[in-house]
């Protein structure tokens, strides 16, 4: 049915931004983790050159899944926006401060104000995802109501939220530090491949930990949604351990091929594994389903065709970007412009 391919375009977009928007996250973490100046200078050079093409254009899937969410299922987005306003204002405003501070620290001169920027960029990327994962928490733990009347603390403070909160903040670090383990690789700079290959294989298990842990959190709060998670999301769970653990098999043995793909999938296989496990069900507890809460028949098929017309239209976009940046092409341009600047002051 058309609402089950809505549906699917909605958790692909959520997969999308968990793991290209989760990689831009977790490499504000390790610029947050990286020591002093000094000690700090050659990964957070790393980490700039690795995310200054691209963060602006992941949250393109940011809101790709709002609109989808809030045209699609109106009543379902309604009740998550105000019982949990508050985790995702925090989420947005970290949003515009992380931007504001990584924008920033690249034009001030000072040292003490580049600090103050670099630390607005960093610890906003720490409490985006926390916040983001508390609000999923919220929904597949049941404590989101169908009509909430106003924002309440205990929807988004309960074990499942501040589980998946913590895990997210892993996730985005662990999909940082192997993204950056690969591009230090190709760049030939092995010392920073170890360094971050390290990392990665530390924030691996930390997830590892936490996901279990949040599994085992949910077979209390949400048994039908544990149920589906070790029956018919059971094999999309065994993929995503699966790739996280050849991930850290081919970390331990100094192998960078394969490391983005095989992290991507992991993500992938984790949120699409909760999508079919949770299905048909929208918000657990309240009723609301795909089938009930979602909006009228040709509201749906308009979704989906401008959802196609999107996609012909900015994955080929993406695409570029992404192969321009792959080349080094777009770092080239970016100092060349450093250099005509820096010789227009002299």
């Amino acid at each position: 049915m058309i609402v089950d391919v809505v549906g699917g375009i909605l958790l692909a977009g959520l997969t999308l931004y968990a793991a290209l928007g989760g990689a831009d996250f977790g490499g504000g973490l390790w610029d947050l983790l990286a020591g002093g100046y000094q000690r700090g200078r050659a990964p957070r050079q790393l980490i700039d050159d690795t995310i200054t093409p691209v963060w602006e254009a992941n949250h393109v899937w940011l809101i790709f899944i709002l609109v989808i969410f809030w045209t699609a299922f109106p009543q379902a987005f309604a009740a998550v926006m105000t019982a949990a306003a508050l985790p995702l204002w925090l989420a947005a405003f970290g949003i515009v401060l992380r931007g504001a501070g990584f924008a920033f620290r690249k034009e001030v001169e000072a040292l003490h104000w580049q600090r103050l920027f670099g630390a607005t960029f960093a610890f906003s990327s720490l409490i985006v995802p926390f916040f983001m994962g508390t609000v999923i928490g919220a929904i597949a733990s049941g404590r989101v109501p169908a009509n909430p009347a106003h924002t309440d603390l205990a929807v988004w403070t309960g074990p499942t939220s501040l589980l998946i909160g913590a895990l997210f903040v892993a996730v985005c670090a662990y999909l940082a530090a192997t993204f950056l383990t690969r591009e230090a690789s190709r760049r030939g700079d092995h010392r920073l491949s170890r360094y971050f290959a390290q990392r990665a294989a530390t924030a691996g298990a930390i997830s590892g930990v936490l996901s279990l842990a949040t599994l085992l959190e949910i077979h209390s709060a949400n048994p039908a949604l544990y149920h589906g998670l070790t029956h018919r999301g059971l094999p999309l769970v065994i993929v995503s351990a699966a790739c996280g653990l050849a991930v850290i098999a081919l970390l331990a043995t100094g192998h960078s091929q394969g490391l983005r793909p095989l992290s991507v999938l992991g993500v992938a296989a984790i949120v699409w594994g909760w999508g079919v496990a949770q299905h048909p069900v929208l918000l657990p507890g309240t009723g609301l389903t795909l089938f009930t809460a979602s909006a009228p028949h040709a509201i749906l098929v308009t979704v989906v065709v401008v959802f196609v017309a999107a996609a012909l239209l900015v994955g080929p976009s993406f695409l570029l970007l992404f192969s321009l940046h792959g080349h080094q092409l777009l770092e080239s341009q970016n100092l060349q412009e450093k250099a005509d600047e820096t010789g227009a002051g002299r």
